[in-house]
């Protein structure tokens, strides 16, 4: 131990020969008399493996645990020397940075556990593990494992316990793992697994847990899992499973989650009503008819959202369901009113039933829900007033009741919601003025109330409005009040189609977070204030409005348009928006989507940076691995100055690291994303598949960071910032023609390669030139890509947006001409091909020109009429590699 303390001297070890010599009262250490049992070196900051042979040394060691450290490799002379150990029974290496192929465990013939998890391991599994003849618990999760499900681990077959999830294993789920008699849980997601679930698994009698979710399986859900006495966790999420719920399916089950597959038919009578189930989810398939009859009361959870069910829901009586907390039916054909019963279900926290047909009047019952913290009736029929017993929520965060046929005022008691953040009537008949008392509502960051007939002067508004403020398609008139500048955290402001007169306050420049001002169709007068670049303002429908126009700076007819790097790029999104693999989904998505006690709200002005709960690092590459500083990073993102972008969807940081590597920093707020898998734990998980990407012109996350209320994800540095600023910025005249048409090109490759990649749907959030980075003018960055598994965008708080993509770029000189309509326009008389082109770029030469008109025609057909005809991905950058 004397040599095992100095070799330890110099990383954050707390042990101290001199200042304790009797080692069995060290940190981390345990013994049984004089002997050393039990080694912790978790958490000590270790980045060699020199240590480990030495360890070895100690022949009574049973357990060493150096988890949460940076190791790289497992030395060869401590798997010979640990081996020869005899009552060596358990090792956990999780939490570094272990690299290569799995080593060969020769001896540990007591070994009962080995956790190997959340490293960077990779390979083929084959008899590495086979001489652990008492192995009960394996964990390999989160590497990079390929090939098959291994089979040899352990000649003896004691296996209890098998985590293989978060990797790239592939083929069938072979048979025999039912070999392994003894197991309790098999976790296989987040895999590439394909096939239909094994026969012979109903031999498992011991079998508790088992996981499947996120593989290509297909096939229908075997009915023989009824007869697996033990069984009670039963997911097999995000598959390709079709066909029937068998009967009998939840016997045992306490937890079912079948969501996001392609079953159909009718929910078996007595699937629900199962004494021992407590959550079901069989949310997004095809499933039909009406609810069951009967309910079991130890439901805590019931998703149902997105299928096809129809009938009325008064089967819901909380006389049966006292311990529900969540009911999610979302997006069915359910009709008939909302039972009154509801109110009495005191346990429910979420109640989602938008997207429905349910009419008539919502009952006030509802108010009595003490500890409810989300209400979605969005997209019903519902009609009648907001009843006042809503005032009674007191833990109520998220109220979101939009596109109804509710009428009459908003109550003045609204700001009795004392913790409501987002607050969602829009699309409805309210009428009346807005209440005073609105302002009271010191938590809310999200209000639309657009499309209603409200009337009257706009009132102080809560400090803290952050997402959006809409007040659009009202009756409101007069001026647009100074008071508004005071929401310096604002990101949207929808003033549009009112009747708002006068000039719009120069004031307004002071909202510093403002991304979007639209104020179209009113009667605003005067000169539209000067709004900072990433500001877009919408102003259209205002007859008396004077906006400044720019000086024409190219040379040739003022027609001629400034780059046909623009057209090329929305001309790809275009395309992006017919091809399947792909979902590309422009929304009109708050930030904020609701939440059920997964975080607080961090408000105020001068704060602390971020507290971490739990960073990992995603990428292999050493450099990054040795530069990212995490304590660094949060102190970065604490200082607004530090702010070097904001994309439609995403706030990116500068952050530089001691080493002087800078990254961005991008924050994501537990509220910007819908976390439909339920936790953070399994947010982690979709992270680390989206960091399995790899593709030079994709950003792809280097890291993250978990903290109380945020996620931060690390990306590498684009030093020239996005192509907006580039093409509109001081860069103009530096991007010739070769660095146009170099990112073209790598943004075609990007989105090639995500059209491709097949172990995850990917969700590309908005494709602009603004969220194209650029680490020099010719290596473009896709970014704000997300994980389709981590976006919902039918929970979203607002409504969905039919239009995808971008609002269509307009060009300073285009009058208010969306740029693919113009050059549509001009490109009907070939003549005029030459008019689209930028004029300072295609006359360098003859050559340029024509690589020019090459590239042009690729655009057009992305944007053609027909979404059928236009070209996939794959085609288009063909196309463009051809145009050279």
């Amino acid at each position: 131990m004397i040599t095992l303390s100095q070799l330890l001297n110099n990383t954050n070890s707390p042990w101290n020969i001199t200042k304790q010599p009797d080692p069995c009262k060290w940190q981390g250490v345990n013994c049984t008399g004089s002997s050393i049992t039990h080694l912790s070196l978790s958490g000590f900051g270790l980045s060699t493996s020199d240590f480990l042979p030495v360890v070895c040394k100690i022949d009574s060691l049973q357990a060493l645990d150096v988890s949460n450290n940076q190791l790289s490799s497992i030395p060869n002379d401590f798997i010979t020397t640990c081996g020869r150990i005899d009552g060596f029974k358990l090792l956990n290496f999780s939490r570094n940075r272990l690299v290569g192929s799995l080593p060969a465990f020769h001896g540990f013939f007591g070994l009962q556990s080995l956790d190997l998890s959340y490293n960077d391991l990779n390979g083929k599994i084959n008899l590495e593990l086979d001489e652990l003849v008492s192995l009960k618990t394996l964990n390999l999760s989160r590497n990079h494992f390929n090939g098959s499900i291994p089979t040899n681990l352990g000649k003896s077959k004691a296996l209890e316990q098998l985590e293989l999830s978060v990797n790239n294993f592939q083929d069938v789920i072979p048979d025999q793992i039912a070999d392994f008699g003894n197991l309790t849980l098999i976790d296989l997601s987040f895999n590439q697994l394909s096939g239909s679930i094994p026969d012979r698994i109903r031999v498992l009698s011991k079998l508790e847990v088992l996981i499947l979710s996120a593989n290509n399986l297909n096939g229908e859900i075997p009915a023989n899992l009824s007869n697996i006495a033990t069984l009670s966790r039963f997911a097999a999420n995000q598959n390709n499973f079709s066909g029937k719920i068998p009967d009998g399916l939840t016997r045992n089950l306490k937890n079912l989650d079948l969501s996001y597959n392609k079953l159909t038919g009718l929910i078996p009578p007595e699937l629900l009503s199962q004494p021992n189930l407590q959550t079901v989810d069989m949310s997004y398939n095809k499933l039909e008819g009406q609810l069951p009859k009967y309910i079991s009361s130890s439901l805590v959870r019931l998703r149902l959202g997105s299928n096809s069910f129809s009938g009325d829901i008064m089967s819901l009586t909380c006389a049966t369901l006292g311990n529900l907390t969540y009911l999610e039916l979302e997006n069915n054909s359910f009709t008939g009113m909302i039972p009154q019963q509801l109110g009495s279900c005191q346990s429910l926290t979420l109640l989602n039933l938008a997207q429905n047909q349910l009419t008539g009047s919502m009952p006030g019952q509802l108010g009595n829900l003490s500890h409810l913290q989300v209400m979605k009736l969005q997209h019903n029929k519902l009609s009648g007033e907001i009843p006042i017993q809503f005032m009674q929520l007191q833990v109520l965060s998220a109220l979101t009741i939009s596109w109804n046929s509710l009428t009459g005022p908003i109550p003045s008691s609204i700001s009795n919601l004392k913790k409501l953040t987002n607050l969602n009537l829009q699309g409805n008949y309210l009428s009346g003025s807005i209440p005073n008392s609105i302002r009271n509502l010191d938590y809310l960051i999200e209000l639309q109330l657009g499309e209603n007939r409200l009337n009257g002067t706009i009132p102080m508004m809560p400090i803290r409005l952050q997402i959006a403020l809409n007040l659009s398609s009202n009756h409101f008139e007069g001026s647009i009040p100074d008071t508004l500048s005071g929401l310096t955290g604002l990101e949207v402001l929808d003033l549009s189609n009112n009747k708002f007169s006068g000039e719009i306050p120069d004031s307004l420049i002071q909202m510093t977070s403002l991304t979007q001002l639209i104020l179209s169709n009113n009667q605003l007068s005067g000169n539209v204030p000067k709004f900072n670049s990433h500001v877009s303002v919408v102003t259209n429908g205002n007859p008396n409005l004077r906006i400044a126009t720019p000086p024409q700076i190219s040379p040739g007819p003022a027609s001629r348009k400034r780059s046909v790097a623009v057209p090329i790029v929305i001309a790809l999104a275009a395309a992006l928006f017919t091809l399947g693999v792909v979902t590309v989904v422009a929304l009109s998505i708050s930030r904020r989507f609701y939440r059920v006690n997964d975080e607080q709200l961090q408000l105020g002005g001068d704060l602390p940076p971020p507290q971490v709960i739990h960073g990992n690092l995603l990428t292999a590459n050493a450099i990054h691995r040795s530069s990212i500083c995490f304590t660094k990073a949060m102190e970065a993102v604490a200082d607004p100055l530090n702010i070097a972008l904001k994309t439609r969807f995403s706030t990116y940081y500068k952050a530089i690291m001691p080493s002087g590597v800078s990254y961005f920093i991008k924050k994501l707020n537990w509220s910007d994303k819908i976390f439909q898998l339920g936790s953070h734990d399994k947010f982690e998980q979709e992270l680390e598949v989206l960091g399995k990407l790899n593709n030079s012109n994709v950003m792809t996350p280097l890291a993250y960071v978990l903290t109380t209320d945020s996620a931060y994800l690390f990306y590498e540095y684009a030093p020239k910032g996005t192509l907006f600023d580039v093409l509109h910025g001081s860069l103009e005249n530096a991007l010739d023609w070769p660095s146009r048409y170099s990112i073209a090109v790598g943004v075609a490759q990007g989105l090639a390669f995500l059209h491709g990649y097949t172990s995850s749907p990917i969700l590309l959030l908005d494709l602009s030139c603004k969220n194209i980075l650029l680490k020099s003018t010719k290596e473009p960055q896709v970014g704000d890509i997300e994980l389709c598994k981590v976006i919902d965008p039918s929970k979203s708080t607002g409504s969905l947006s039919t239009v995808a993509g971008s609002v269509g770029y307009i060009p300073p000189v285009s009058e208010g001409t969306e740029l693919a309509k113009w050059v549509l326009r001009y490109s009907a008389q070939r003549d005029k091909w030459d008019h689209i082109l930028d004029y300072s770029v295609s006359r360098t030469s003859l050559t340029v020109k024509s690589q020019m008109l090459a590239v042009l025609k690729v655009a057009m057909a992305c944007v053609n009429v027909s979404p059928e005809s236009r070209p996939k991905m794959k085609s288009v950058l063909r196309m463009l590699l051809n145009a050279r």
